[in-house]
């Protein structure tokens, strides 16, 4: 299997998406700014941030910087940005994404996502999506943390299919039947917190074919889920990290390798609907812009 950091996949609409990317989550303005120029400087072609992140703002320095200093165009890099839980419904989704971005200092995404199916409101947010879609101010759009019955609701109805599905996964958490279903779909299916936001890199089974590999735990995860046809977005606020990660095509795991991380699924999320007040949770999470100190 043949792949560099510029590999692409193409989504159902025919855009082209390059299939490892770098994520901001959990950082704040600043350092997003610095980790989006790093990731540029080191060949990323593909940055993920969301509105709930509180670091749009920073992403855009950042893309903007980095452009200039790799001599770039921002047609040449992949920006996915989704919609906060907050602001979904119709209206509020149009007039939102108007300042996002502007935050992100670009008039168009490449890939807009809802970011959470909020009961109630998650299918007019979707036909908000497909009007930013037609406006050509995204130019895919797709949804992040539907399980199956949420996609049939939004496949009834829609005229713009998901071209993506953005989900926990890792080899703790491998969403079986939703990527089964996704693929019956051609909706790609993209990991968030790939590496288990961290907890996966102890497991002694993976060091052991990370050994074999003379390469680090993260690396092999990373390569498992391009091996998967898995959209991936490891995140890291470290340069040497950041390149690290991108490390991952001068080798090639075994099929045996691959089916022997499948089996290490244990089918359990780091956090789902029961985790937020909009599913009936009194003392869930709350719909709020995380914001961290510059």
């Amino acid at each position: 299997m043949s792949l560099n950091i510029e590999s692409c996949v193409t989504l159902n609409n025919g855009v082209k998406m390059p299939q490892l990317g770098m994520g901001v989550w959990q950082v704040n303005n600043t350092q997003a700014s610095q980790s989006v120029q790093w990731a540029l400087k080191h060949g990323y072609k593909a940055i993920d941030t969301a509105k709930q992140y509180g670091n749009e703002k920073g992403v855009g320095i950042g893309l903007q910087k980095g452009l200039a200093d790799n001599n770039l165009k921002r047609k040449d890099i992949f920006l996915t940005t989704k919609i906060y839980n907050g602001d979904q419904g119709y209206e509020s989704t149009l007039k939102q994404f108007e300042g996002q971005l502007k935050n992100l200092q670009t008039d168009y995404v490449d890939l807009l996502l809802i970011h959470w199916p909020v009961d109630g409101t998650y299918l007019s947010a979707w036909k908000a999506l497909e009007e930013i879609y037609r406006q050509g101010k995204a130019r895919a759009i797709g949804v992040s943390n539907f399980n199956i019955t949420k996609l049939q609701d939004i496949l009834k109805t829609a005229s713009v299919k998901p071209a993506v599905n953005q989900m926990e996964f890792h080899p703790l958490c491998q969403e079986e039947d939703i990527k089964n279903f996704c693929d019956e779909q051609n909706i790609y299916l993209e990991a968030w917190s790939p590496l288990g936001s961290g907890t996966v890199l102890k497991d002694t089974r993976l060091q052991k074919i990370a050994d074999k590999y003379n390469k680090s735990v993260a690396q092999v995860i990373l390569r498992w889920d391009l091996q998967r046809d898995i959209i991936t977005i490891p995140k890291s606020s470290h340069e040497a990290r950041i390149e690290q990660n991108a490390d991952i095509f001068d080798f090639e795991l075994s099929e045996d390798d691959v089916n022997e991380i499948n089996g290490f699924d244990l089918d359990k999320r780091s956090l789902w609907y029961g985790s937020f007040t909009w599913h009936g949770n009194p003392d869930g999470y709350q719909d709020s812009v995380e914001e961290w100190d510059d």
